[in-house]
Parts: C-alpha cells; sequence; structure tokens
C-alpha cells in the first residue's frame, strides 16, 4: 500500500526521522512526498506506519490508485541519446573506470581493506608500483563534501551493492565522451533513456513506481564511489596526482509529478544530472592529449551487453564479471592470453578461489558453476578459444566438446564412429587432477560478436590519431569452402586435428567449410601451408 501527502500538509518535518527506509523526501519546491518504491508501509509493525502516528494531522494519507495512463511529457535535456547507430557506443575506459566497474560488479567479494584510521579501502597498484589507485566508499552520493566509510559503516554499504549498478557507471562513462570537458561539464538523464538502455521498458512485471525507485539506486551507487590516483610519468605526460573526489557527481535529482483529478501527485519520472569527477581532467582530455599533458582513453560500450547483464544478473553473476571485465580487457589487444585462474579470480573473487583450492566439493561446485559461465558467455557470442596445449580437449567443458560435432549429417556419423575408436571419447569424464591442469590453463583469446568487434577496431584506430607507417603485406588469394573441406578430407585430418593445429576452435573450422565467413589472410596462409593447397 502506497501514501502520500496531500497538500494540508503544513511541512512541520516531524514525520521525516520517523521513516526507516527513507521514503519521505523533500523535492525541489521543499514540499514532502512519499516515493512509493521505497515506502513498506512500515511492515514491521501492527500499528498504522511510524510516519503516520508521529504526525498531529494522521498524514501521510494512503495513495489512491492511479487510473490510466502516465501522460508522456517531453523533457528537454542536454546531452544526446547514445547508441545513435543502435549498436555501440564510445566509452571512458582508462584503469580508474576499468577498477570502478570491478568495485561495483564484486562488491563484497572484492579485496577490501582497512587503514590505520579505519577507513575502508582498496588499492591497485599500477605498473609494478610506479602508480596507485585508491577506492574508498562514501555514506553520501551527493554534495561536495567526501567522507570515506570506516569498517562498520562500510560494511552494510558494500553488502548492498548491487551488480547491475556497474552498467549505470557504463552508461556515465559513455555520456562523458560526448563533452568536450567533461570534469567541468554536467549531463542529463533521464528514466527514459534509461530504461531503454538497460531493457527495463520490456519487463511488464515491474510498476512505474518499482521501476523508477531501481533506477534511483542503481543510479546512486556509482556516485558513492571516491578515488585518489598517483600516477607516473609516460613518455611526454609528467606524473601527477589527482587528490581524493567522486567519480561521478550526482548534482541533483528531478522528480517528475503528474496530479490526478482528486489532487493526489504521482511520480511519474525522474531526471538526474551527473558530473565526471577530477579524474577526467586527467584521462579523458582531448585538448590536453594533443598537448602531451593528459590523456584520453576511451573504448566502445556494445548496447546487448547492457541489456544482457539486466538480464542474466541473478543467475548467472560470474558470467556478468566476466563480461564486464572483458569489455575492457579486450580494448588493450583482442589476441590477449587470460590465465583461468585469472578468469576465476575475475568471476568469483580470490577468497573464494583459494577456499576451493583446499576443499573438494567446493572445488567440484566452482567447477561446475564456472564451466557453465563460460558456456553462457558463448552463448551470447563472446567464445573462449582454449590453448590447446595448456587446455586440451580432455579438459575443455563437455559443451565445448559437443560443440565440436558437425552439423552434416555424414560427416557426424564419421566424428561418432572416429571418436569410438580412439582410446578416449569426447563423451569421457574428466581426468583425475582437472583442478591442478586448470590452473595452468590459459584461453588464447575470446571471438566477439561483430557489432563489439568492428567498431572496436574502428574506435582504436581513430583513437591513435596518427598516420601509420605503409608497408605491403602478402596478398593471398581466397580459399573456398569446398577446397578446405576436400583438402583436409583427402589428406584425413579432422576438423578438431586442423583445429589444433590452427590453435583455433573446430567449431571455426566448421563455420569455414560450411561458407558463413571467410578465413584472414593469415589464416588462409596457414591452411594452404598445413593443407598443402597450392596457389
Amino acid at each position: 500500500m502506497a501514501y502520500t501527502i496531500p497538500k494540508n500538509c503544513f511541512q512541520c518535518g516531524i514525520c521525516l526521522p520517523e521513516c526507516p527506509t527513507g521514503a519521505i523526501q523533500i523535492d525541489k519546491n521543499n514540499d514532502y512526498w512519499v516515493e512509493p518504491g521505497l515506502c513498506n508501509n512500515c511492515e514491521d509493525l501492527d500499528s498504522k506506519p511510524l510516519c503516520v502516528n508521529s504526525c498531529p494531522d494522521s498524514l501521510p494519507v494512503t495513495l489512491p490508485t492511479k487510473k490510466g495512463r502516465y501522460k508522456a511529457e517531453e523533457r528537454v535535456l542536454n546531452s544526446h541519446h547514445l547508441f545513435a547507430n543502435g549498436h555501440n557506443h564510445p566509452i571512458a575506459s582508462s584503469m580508474v573506470i576499468w577498477e570502478a566497474c570491478n568495485v561495483l560488479a564484486k562488491g563484497s567479494d572484492f579485496p577490501w581493506q582497512t587503514d590505520s584510521n579505519d577507513k575502508v579501502y582498496f588499492e591497485r597498484q599500477v605498473k609494478q608500483g610506479k602508480g596507485k589507485i585508491q577506492f574508498r566508499l562514501s555514506k553520501t552520493f551527493n554534495g561536495t563534501i567526501t567522507k570515506a566509510l570506516n569498517y562498520e559503516q562500510a560494511e552494510s554499504a558494500i553488502k548492498s551493492m548491487d551488480i547491475r549498478a556497474a552498467c549505470m557507471h557504463l552508461i556515465f562513462a559513455a555520456f562523458a565522451t560526448n563533452l568536450e570537458r567533461p570534469w567541468s561539464q554536467e549531463f542529463t538523464v533521464d528514466n527514459k533513456q534509461l530504461e531503454t538502455y538497460l531493457g527495463l521498458n520490456k519487463r511488464k512485471d515491474l510498476s512505474k513506481a518499482a521501476k523508477l525507485t531501481l533506477i534511483k539506486t542503481l543510479v546512486q551507487q556509482p556516485c558513492q564511489l571516491l578515488t585518489s590516483i598517483d600516477w607516473f610519468r609516460q613518455g611526454k605526460i609528467q606524473s601527477f596526482s589527482v587528490p581524493e573526489d567522486r567519480i561521478w557527481h550526482l548534482v541533483g535529482i528531478d522528480n517528475h509529478f503528474q496530479e490526478d483529478d482528486q489532487g493526489y501527485k504521482h511520480l511519474v519520472g525522474v531526471t538526474f544530472r551527473i558530473k565526471a569527477g577530477i579524474w577526467a581532467k586527467y584521462f579523458l582530455n582531448k585538448e590536453g592529449y594533443k598537448k602531451y599533458l593528459a590523456y584520453y582513453q576511451y573504448g566502445t560500450l556494445p548496447k546487448f551487453l547492457l541489456t544482457t547483464v539486466m538480464t542474466i544478473w541473478h543467475q548467472h553473476e560470474g558470467t556478468v564479471r566476466m563480461m564486464l571485465w572483458l569489455l575492457f580487457k579486450t580494448k588493450m589487444g583482442k589476441q590477449q592470453r587470460v590465465t583461468i585462474p585469472k578468469l576465476m579470480y575475475v568471476a568469483y573473487g580470490e577468497a573464494k578461489v583459494r577456499e576451493a583450492s583446499l576443499n573438494r566439493e567446493k572445488r567440484k561446485r566452482l567447477l561446475r558453476r564456472f564451466e557453465s559461465d563460460l558456456e553462457v558467455l558463448h552463448h551470447y557470442q563472446i567464445k573462449p578459444i582454449f590453448d590447446p596445449v595448456t587446455y586440451p580437449t580432455e579438459i575443455q567443458p563437455l559443451w565445448a566438446r559437443l560443440a565440436s560435432i558437425p552439423d552434416d549429417a555424414e560427416e557426424a556419423m564419421d566424428f561418432w564412429i572416429n571418436d569410438g575408436c580412439n582410446e578416449t571419447s569426447i563423451t569421457d569424464s574428466a581426468p583425475a587432477g582437472k583442478w591442478n591442469l586448470l590452473m595452468k590453463a590459459r584461453i588464447l583469446h575470446f571471438e566477439l560478436p561483430p557489432e563489439w568487434d568492428k567498431q572496436l577496431s574502428r574506435w582504436e584506430n581513430k583513437k591513435q590519431g596518427k598516420t601509420r607507417r605503409s608497408y605491403r603485406t602478402q596478398t593471398v588469394s581466397n580459399l573456398t569452402a569446398e577446397q578446405i573441406s576436400n583438402s583436409r578430407k583427402n589428406l584425413g585430418i579432422s576438423q578438431r586435428k586442423l583445429a589444433q593445429l590452427l590453435g583455433k576452435s573446430q567449431s571455426w573450422i566448421r563455420d569455414i567449410e560450411n561458407g558463413r565467413f571467410a578465413a584472414k589472410p593469415d589464416d588462409r596462409l596457414k591452411l594452404r601451408k598445413i593443407l598443402e593447397i597450392e596457389e
């Protein structure tokens, strides 16, 4: 049951401290109102709500259910919409933004520490200790006064962290790239935009009040993060220090109401005014970058990533963490290898991985969870390419081994015949000591969805801003799918074996032979050499 404060309220303020959930608020006109998404009707009490008991006029009163549609009102925003092309948008991608995303995604699984003043913090060493970035938490999410929380205060704040707030952090980082001086300029975003970016506009199971409350909560959490930076000299850019400041300043919240025929106000929308912290002056500064005084570091934010996280966050938290981490990792080089322990640390935290290494049952559960999370990544077109040397087929997840089965009926029959003739079968259980083998295994790289991969390359090339030296590359004539398939069969090489020789997945070979895409020049050279195909 929702409550509202009518116009005959004297606004004495008695009810404000009585509300246990902070649902009673004051708008920009200094009028008191009740946010319906936060009001729980004081469910722990048998009597009337505390605010009603404390008020001499027995206010607030029950808010009648709104009848009819919410009116669509025009709101003037000073910022452009994201994802103009429908697929992706540039995003600030400095290490400050990356680590802040990890903090929001991991919450209590993050390795927080306590300093001599009992203040909770996390410190990230940069370049073997040449620089560092510290993160702390503030009790408030707005205002210039930023007081870091101590251990007792931070404990509840960390536990209440919502992994979906990392998506809001990424949206802010995308909006910041639209501004020339984001550390001094504001951008505005309203609930309609955020509902679209996060896919909440398709959630019919949530009421309007529930959506608005969720959005407010997700907006506020990134604004509680504080950071201080000590950066080292790189090339012509001198070393610098950034004093403790918010990563995102929540400058203001404008609530939009609609009044019904009885004079009751209904919350119908929210607009947020956001400004980046001082970090942006050093890491998202176009003018400073040209003068070798600062950096301008950005990458690509795929739209599908936000909606995917909002869909799977509850069931596949490990997948979400890996996905968010890879968003920044791939910017550093799409072909970078990742060790399995590092990936597990990202997904579950170092503490849980260490516990699993000492306990057999926890180890088995974590292994199942890890392989399931990898499968979800693969389902969303972020495909892990296993290193054939350190991550051979016998210790790969069953879903990855089954993915190598050809689609063609005849080839599938040959595959199962060959598999049955081998000493080991594709469906055999994992060998003893799989955990220890995985701790030495690695993934060569991740194949990315087209809208992510292509745009990432384009933004990376544009960011360089320098003329690259022209050089001649060896041209290789195209290979047809039929040539590759026939040559492989004539030599008696299986798709699995060819994939291992190339350092690819078997599904990659199958897609090439089915003509779903063409191999790149370097891969064509290797295919000609292995399959003995002449020019």
